[in-house]
């Protein structure tokens, strides 16, 4: 019993003494960065290399550490200290691309075994909650409930409930799942860019669906029937004829397609329609070696035809709704979902909670809520706008030369993986 005591020990006063020299490293680099300590202390130059590899080796937590100390229970004593929840993002976090980031399972189940609260807040979507965490789960070889994630437009489920549109174009995400994921938060009368396209292919004459595309996955819709807000649900995947449509319908006759406005005198920014941008990303990671463009190209494309139509002023723009990070409703929305999801993780049972729209959240039963992204435009950003801390990881978007320029810097720190910045917080 003794040497169980003793093992209990040295796990824990080891973890104690990487989170030390984590901290030493923080008040010595801005960034938080660990490895920037060896070239602060390295007098000559020549060993500058070989004393950060030293260092960086020295204060890495390894994987056999982590379940070393989860089968001994000496990181529970420094969870219980204060009630902290996780959010993270998926795209440079957990993943990159369809393959996921090595120490994405070590960490998430870190909190598992700890009972602490997480979910996921991406700005990725184009398939149902239930589609997107059964891949992650899948991915990460872990359990991910429907309730524990925040895509870019779940939020939109709250319009399906109040009925606020009857008739919804539905943008981007590959094939038709988009539609299914629309329909599963309630909206009745769906329709895709697709299904205009094999109606009326003289719309978008350089379409690219194939033959096989409109057959499987587009519908046959009523285009006297007038649409009643355009929903982007995520990047479109042939941009040039979502371009256009979206651009009809924004200049139709009240949102009836094939129709042209007479040009408005007054008000011009305002479209026929309203138009609902799950999120502003311009970029974002994926397995190739630079960042993509995203649905915020997208909206600025949309913006600048916009304007050319109307004949706009350089200070007048379009008028549009974002959702996604860094915006309030979408992190107050997170904030409900997380409140829910300990609940649940504390006993008690799902009811259907519907989050709130633009309504802060009440209740808050975490001292700390720790914002765990790779893009510092948007979760950086969001999260401390919202009052959240903030981790910034080198596994995504952001990159250590872009830290002169980086306009919004992490309240944590910056590290290596999500593994390290976990173990860091647990051990404050």
């Amino acid at each position: 019993m003794q040497r169980k005591k003793k093992k209990e020990y040295c796990c824990f006063d080891r973890l104690r003494r990487i989170a030390d020299r984590r901290s030493q490293a923080d008040k010595l680099h801005p960034a938080g960065d660990t490895r920037g300590l060896a070239t602060v202390h390295s007098p000559i130059g020549h060993n500058r290399i070989g004393r950060l590899n030293m260092l960086h080796k020295c204060i890495r937590i390894r994987p056999e550490v982590v379940k070393k100390c989860l089968r001994s229970g000496s990181i529970r004593n420094l969870s219980r200290q204060s009630s902290k929840a996780f959010v993270f993002d998926i795209d440079g976090v957990l993943l990159r691309g369809n393959k996921p980031i090595p120490q994405a399972h070590q960490a998430l189940s870190l909190l598992n075994q700890e009972k602490i609260p997480f979910i996921l807040l991406t700005n990725g979507g184009g398939v149902s909650e239930e589609a997107r965490v059964e891949f992650i789960s899948e991915k990460l070889n872990i359990d991910i409930s429907p309730l524990q994630i925040v895509q870019s437009h779940t939020p939109m489920r709250a319009w399906a409930q109040t009925g606020e549109y009857s008739r919804v174009l539905v943008v981007g995400g590959a094939q038709d799942k988009a539609r299914h994921a629309a329909i599963n938060y309630g909206y009745k009368d769906v329709v895709i860019p697709m299904d205009i396209v094999r109606q009326t292919p003289s719309i978008a004459p350089h379409h690219q669906y194939t033959e096989h595309d409109l057959k499987k996955y587009a519908q046959d819709v009523d285009l006297s029937k007038k649409f009643d807000v355009v929903l982007v649900f995520n990047d479109p995947r042939d941009m040039g004829t979502d371009i256009q449509i979206v651009s009809d319908l924004l200049n139709s006759e009240n949102g009836v397609i094939g129709t042209l406005r007479e040009p408005p005198q007054t008000a011009k920014t305002r479209p026929a329609i309203p138009i609902v941008f799950s999120n502003n990303d311009y970029l974002w990671a994926n397995d190739y070696n630079l960042p993509r463009f995203g649905q915020g190209a997208f909206r600025m494309m949309v913006e600048r035809l916009y304007a050319e139509t109307n004949v706009l002023s350089h200070s007048e723009t379009l008028q549009l709704t974002i959702l996604g990070k860094p915006f309030k409703i979408q992190y107050d929305y997170a904030h409900w979902v997380l409140i829910e999801w300990n609940k649940i993780l504390h006993g008690h049972k799902a009811h259907g909670f519907m989050p709130p729209l633009n309504k802060e959240p009440e209740g808050l039963p975490f001292t700390d809520i720790y914002m765990v992204g790779d893009n510092p435009a948007s979760d950086i950003h969001g999260a401390n706008a919202n009052g959240w801390e903030s981790i910034l990881l080198r596994t995504g978007v952001y990159k250590d030369a872009d830290w002169e320029r980086t306009k919004h810097r992490p309240s944590v720190g910056v590290f290596d993986n999500v593994l390290d910045s976990i173990v860091k917080v647990l051990n404050k």
